[in-house]
């Protein structure tokens, strides 16, 4: 992952390039960094310390890391999550790469983590690739999402991420490539879904068939001629129907009032409790929603396709995962690249050098970086 040692001043603050240039004119000295975030996350530093050991053993320079809390380790605001030790000219201009690979997989490991909690009994596809800025935030994402993962599974026996949609990072999700079917695109081309089908199997015939059915805003309608036209697959757990219908528009033979009257009869609570509006609309609103969910999955158990798996995307982020959670919506799989941060502000990972030489020393207000018996060994900073 780039950049190279060679490379890094043309990436890094130049302030931070500026004092190495100081520290190497003046004299060097032996500094501690702190790391930490302003909000809870999960301990998710592999790639941030992969790159920063690759370029110490490229400059020769002696670097001790302190790790305190295991990977997916739970992490509090403002608490230490590693100490950094070694020589001020090699550590002070690595900063700002550093925490670019940093606090975005911390943020979205416990993105993934809660979503699935919240759904233990689903399976999440990470589906972020074309949402990312570029190769590195994808790698970041996908690597947080196996670490969110990995705690739920360890945690409650999660289903988790089951895999991803490119090759490239599916070694995160225990997979050797990526997992996914067709876009709208490959309907559009088809001509019909029925047509994108038959397409798609006679080109991968041992691959699981999963439909996208909202292109033509039949869903319900083309989910039945699917499964009419594949029963062999139906029958065998092996076709999947995916409900992506976007927000402008209700799924096929539902509106407002159908929408309660579906949650009336399978989760009457969700409905009978204070909703904000935006959990109001992914109960009975328009786009995939719980109604919409419950509604798919009642014609097909009463057309005799109960093997066939519901696949839901578009927009689930930990927020809709909880309400979804909240009304045991029949949910098979679940396609997001929503585990990605929300709030980029969020992901800012900071780092202060803490001790100098080995004597304590940071700025006033960030006492609390400092491991707890060397507080009363700390030089008051001065003017």
């Amino acid at each position: 992952m780039p950049p190279r040692s060679d490379e890094i001043d043309r990436y890094t603050d130049k302030y931070f390039v500026r004092t190495r240039a100081i520290v190497e004119r003046f004299g060097d000295c032996r500094v501690t960094y702190a790391i930490f975030m302003r909000r809870p996350v999960l301990c998710s530093p592999r790639l941030a310390l992969d790159w920063l050991h690759r370029v110490a053993e490229a400059r020769g320079a002696g670097v001790e890391i302190e790790q305190r809390f295991e990977e997916g380790g739970w992490v509090g605001a403002g608490e230490p999550m590693l100490y950094i030790t070694g020589p001020f000219r090699h550590l002070v201009d690595l900063e700002t790469v550093f925490l670019q690979r940093l606090g975005p997989a911390c943020v979205a490991a416990f993105n993934a983590y809660t979503m699935c909690i919240d759904l233990p009994y689903v399976g999440f596809l990470a589906m972020d690739a074309r949402h990312c800025a570029g190769a590195e935030m994808a790698e970041m994402m996908a690597y947080a999402a196996s670490v969110g993962s990995e705690r739920a599974r360890r945690e409650i026996g999660a289903r988790g991420f089951i895999g991803n949609a490119t090759d490239e990072t599916a070694h995160y999700f225990g997979q050797s490539r990526g997992l996914g079917t067709m876009p709208h695109a490959l309907i559009g081309y088809a001509g019909s879904t029925v047509r994108a089908a038959e397409m798609f199997h006679d080109t991968f015939p041992d691959e699981p068939l999963n439909v996208l059915v909202d292109y033509f805003g039949r869903e319900v309608s083309d989910a039945l001629a699917v499964c009419a036209r594949f029963p062999e697959l139906a029958a065998q757990g092996r076709l999947g129907i995916r409900l992506d219908t976007h927000g402008g528009r209700f799924v096929e033979g539902l509106d407002v009032a159908q929408s309660y009257a579906v949650l009336e009869r399978h989760a009457p609570h969700a409905i009978r409790t204070y909703r904000t509006p935006e959990e109001l609309g992914w109960l009975t609103g328009t786009g995939v929603t719980a109604a919409a969910i419950f509604w798919l999955r009642e014609r097909l158990d009463e057309a005799g396709y109960k093997a066939v798996r519901i696949i839901a995307s578009s927009g689930f982020g930990p927020s809709k995962c909880k309400l979804m959670a909240s009304v045991r919506a029949p949910i098979d799989v679940i396609g997001t690249g929503s585990y990605l941060p929300e709030r980029w502000t969020e992901t800012y990972a900071t780092a202060d050098v803490i001790a100098y030489d080995g004597v304590p020393r940071v700025k006033v207000g960030r006492e609390f970086l400092f491991p707890q018996a060397a507080r009363a060994d700390a030089v008051p900073a001065s003017p």
